[in-house]
């Protein structure tokens, strides 16, 4: 019998014109806000960040990379084995070639003897350290600054004076920044707490607080990675300035 063949006839829907959407362009320049606290902890007015700095993506392959760098850099490679031909003693062969029933050996400072060299161990003529392009190390470090400005982890303070060099004084700077919402761990006595940078030396400030196991000081212009990276907190001295010192890293 024959069989009949059916037939689908396709649909063709109409084609509407679709709206053109403008697309906005995106912002290339702009500046985020901060707020500056003083040193009582009390709010003092806002400060406009540049997004070059604080406004950078994470990259975390590049952040990796400079820092393992930096901890190369760091090794001071004064690991140092003794190969046979410096190891005292020896000179003397052990037994004669031949005739003794034993193996032959023409040295007992041998690698294979008790008290012989080592072979392939650590030497100080071996070099650790690695290059580290400078628009790698800037790139990385505003990385981590974005990164931790967006984790609540930078304190921009207005200023930091002290008359004496008193401790006292210290801890209560750092009691009274602990109120800030998101750093009231500031008083934690462990060493990677918090890095006070300043924007310029200053010896009352550096000996008040270098008893302080919680808070360590520096320069902000000799902010890096690895510094950046091993505090959990920043705290930035005199932000106007010491935001510039970073931007100036650009250049």
């Amino acid at each position: 019998m024959e069989t009949k063949k059916t037939t689908t006839k396709k649909v063709v829907k109409p084609k509407v014109a679709k709206e053109k959407v403008e697309k906005k362009p995106k912002a290339t320049s702009g500046a985020l806000e901060a707020v500056i606290y003083s040193q009582k902890g009390a709010s003092s007015g806002k400060l406009p960040l540049p997004k070059s700095v604080f406004g950078a993506k994470w990259n975390a392959d590049l952040v990796h990379q400079v820092v393992l760098a930096m901890q190369a850099n760091q090794r001071s490679g004064t690991a140092h084995t003794k190969d046979r031909s410096e190891v005292s003693g020896g000179g003397k062969k052990p037994w004669a070639q031949k005739g003794t029933g034993r193996a032959r050996h023409g040295s007992s400072r041998s690698p294979i003897w008790v008290g012989g060299g080592t072979t392939f161990g650590p030497r100080t003529d071996k070099d650790y350290s690695q290059k580290i392009n400078k628009k790698m190390r800037t790139k990385a470090l505003f990385s981590v600054l974005s990164k931790k400005l967006d984790d609540n982890k930078i304190l921009f303070v207005d200023s930091i004076s002290l008359k004496d060099m008193k401790t006292k004084d210290a801890v209560a700077i750092v009691s009274s920044l602990a109120k800030v919402s998101g750093f009231e761990k500031l008083g934690s006595k462990k060493p990677t707490t918090a890095l006070l940078a300043l924007s310029k030396a200053d010896k009352v400030v550096e000996k008040s607080f270098a008893n302080l196991p919680g808070v360590t000081v520096g320069l902000a212009k000799d902010l890096n990675v690895l510094g950046a990276m091993s505090f959990n907190y920043i705290i930035l001295v005199e932000p106007k300035e010491s935001v510039s010192a970073l931007e100036a890293k650009l250049k």
